[in-house]
Formats: structure tokens, sequence, C-alpha cells
């Protein structure tokens, strides 16, 4: 039987060459579009809990007629000769294609160990960072936000195309911000850390609106406030939505009391929320004004970059033998990195 492969294993094969394979995945857009010779085709869209790819099917192939027959969000295996070209990418001329039954589509929806185990150990990294958070109204903020809607965090992705757009793709991101966080702080001791930690939790909170993710499916769906007010400013609303509620807090006399004031912590909080993408072209109101917003913006940056990065080595076509061709959003190819020195490491030839 042909071997069943994810959609990231499926890629890796194909850059040894054409590989015949099966794959499971959810159907997230089904589009009928135009040549420009104006011969239609279909464009189909497959995703799973890691990555999407798309397939097409020409009018003069038998899976043109099949793709008619199929719903947006439908389960299904497809069966094919893949290969990966600098043109299409992963793609197959010819496939076959069935609709998944129950327990497959369970399976499929759990995602596979390796992310699950990832993801679970991020989400407690992120825990174990805001229980080291000293300053008691910023750690009551961020348990606030974990406790009610941890749940839905989980689910979220780190955006839609770009960077982490997979379900619990937001929590990878926010986990391996904390990481650099942790690892700059001493390096630069004008940046407070507890400032930091909340700031990551909570500078892309908006996206549990604009990205989220159902638990039963991999289409993300295109959510009405997510929309109309983007991730910035939902994010600034729920944050200040929290903060009202430490006002309930039996603790919340004492905490007026403590310096810097309970106000300027919550002004220096929301300014990292509304600065993160650092110019006003890309869409955040006011630009970094405090060391802490500076890092957040390049930190946040910089993960985001390196996430397209790792992407593009797995996914993108060879030019040379060690050149990538270029994969979008990045501005140029890629060149393959330099392995760090061994002793151990066999001569050169």
């Amino acid at each position: 039987m042909v071997s069943l492969l994810s959609i990231a294993e499926l890629r890796s094969a194909t850059q040894a060459g054409r590989t015949a394979a099966r794959v499971h995945g959810q159907i997230y857009s089904l589009t009928q579009k135009e040549t420009q010779q104006r011969k239609p085709f279909w464009e189909l869209v497959l995703a799973d809990a890691e990555t999407r790819f798309v397939l097409r099917a020409w009018s003069d192939s038998p899976n043109f007629k099949q793709c008619a027959e199929m719903a947006q969000g439908a389960f299904v295996e497809v069966t094919g000769e893949f290969e990966s070209s600098p043109a299409y990418g992963l793609d197959a001329k010819t496939w076959v294609c069935r609709i998944l039954d129950p327990d497959e589509i369970e399976t499929l929806l759990a995602g596979p160990a390796s992310l699950r185990q990832k993801q679970a150990r991020d989400y407690a990294y992120i825990e174990e960072s805001i229980a080291g958070i000293a300053d008691p109204r910023l750690k009551a903020v961020c348990s606030m936000f974990l406790e009610e809607l941890g749940e839905r965090f989980r689910r979220t992705a780190g955006a839609r195309n770009n960077h982490h757009a997979r379900r619990g793709g937001l929590v990878e991101h926010t986990a391996q911000m904390m990481r650099a966080v942790q690892a700059l702080c001493p390096a630069y001791p004008i940046l407070n850390r507890d400032l930091m930690v909340a700031g990551v939790l909570l500078h892309d909170s908006g996206k549990m609106w604009e990205n989220v993710l159902p638990a039963d499916g991999f289409a993300m769906p295109y959510d009405e406030r997510g929309e109309m007010m983007g991730h910035i400013t939902i994010g600034m609303e729920l944050t200040n939505r929290l903060w009202r509620q430490l006002e309930k807090r039996p603790e919340y006399d004492e905490w007026k009391k403590m310096t810097p004031r309970i106000e300027e912590v919550r002004l220096h909080v929301t300014h990292l929320i509304l600065s993160h993408h650092g110019e006003l072209q890309f869409g955040s109101p006011v630009q970094p004004k405090t060391p802490e917003a500076f890092a957040l913006h390049y930190i946040d940056n910089l993960d985001a970059k390196l996430e397209m990065v790792t992407a593009a080595y797995q996914n993108a076509g060879k030019l040379g033998p060690r050149i990538y061709e270029k994969a979008w959003p990045l501005p140029t190819n890629l060149f393959e990195p330099l392995r760090a020195w061994s002793a151990d490491a066999p001569p050169a030839p």
C-alpha cells in the first residue's frame, strides 16, 4: 500500500523526486478559476494540523468533475504521484480522492504527536514564565488571561498565512518570544522583565478573534470583530477589560499603594500592544516609546522571520546546490546556513 504521509512529510519526500503517497487533510478552500487562455480549473487547498498545500484539477483531467462534487470543509484522503516544482510547489498532476471515515478524521484532527508534545511544552513554559512574574498586578492579569481564555488561546494561529499559521501557532510564537525575553533581559538591564513577559503574552491576544481555528477543523473562519477592528485594537480592549477586573480583587487596595502606580503599569502594557508592529504604516497606531516596546517589536519580528526562514528551507525548491528559491514574503533567495564547526566532522572533500 502507498505510504500515508503528512503534508510536511510529503514536502520533504518530494525534494528527492516524484513520490507516490497518500495524504489526509481538510479542504481549506475550493475555488474554480481560469487560465490566461480562459480554460477553467479547480484550485483545492488541503490543510492538516501543521500546514497547507495547493492541488489543481485541470479541465481535461478526471479530477475536474470530482472537485465540482466536493465541498469546502470536507475531510479527504488524496492519493497520487506528488512532486515539487518551481512553478507550482508541491503538486500532483493525477490524483484520486475519497472521504475519510470518522476514526480517520479523529486521528487527523489530533495532529502528529510531535506537534502536540511541542505545543504542550510551549504552553507549560508560558505558565512557568507567568508564575515567575514578581509584580502582583501583572501576574494577576496574565493569570486571569490564561484562566479565562486559555482554551481559545490554544486554538489560535500566529497568523493567517505567513508564520505559525496553524492551530496552536500563537502558543508556539508566544513561548518562543518569552524564551528570547528571558535571554535578553540579563544582557540589557534597562528592560523590565515582568513587563516584557506580560507584553509578550498580551501583544497578539486580539488574534484570538482574528486567527482562531475551530476544535474540529483546520479551516480558519473570518470573524466580524477581527475584520472590523483588527487584533491590535481587540488586544487593547481585552487587556483593559482584564485590568478593570483587578478592582474586584481583595488585594486591590494594597496594589494601589504600590510603586509604580497601578495605572502607570496598565498604561505601559497597553503601549506594548499598540506599538508592537513598530511603524504606523504596518498598523501600529503609535510607534515604540519605551525600551520594552522597542525590544518587543524586534523580538516579535525576529521570531516571525526565523519561522518563515525555517519553513522556506523545508519547502522551497533549490536553484542551485545550496541556493533556495525565494519564499514569499521573504525578500530574496535563501542560501544554505553554515553548519557549526565540530572536531568530529569528516574532512572536507
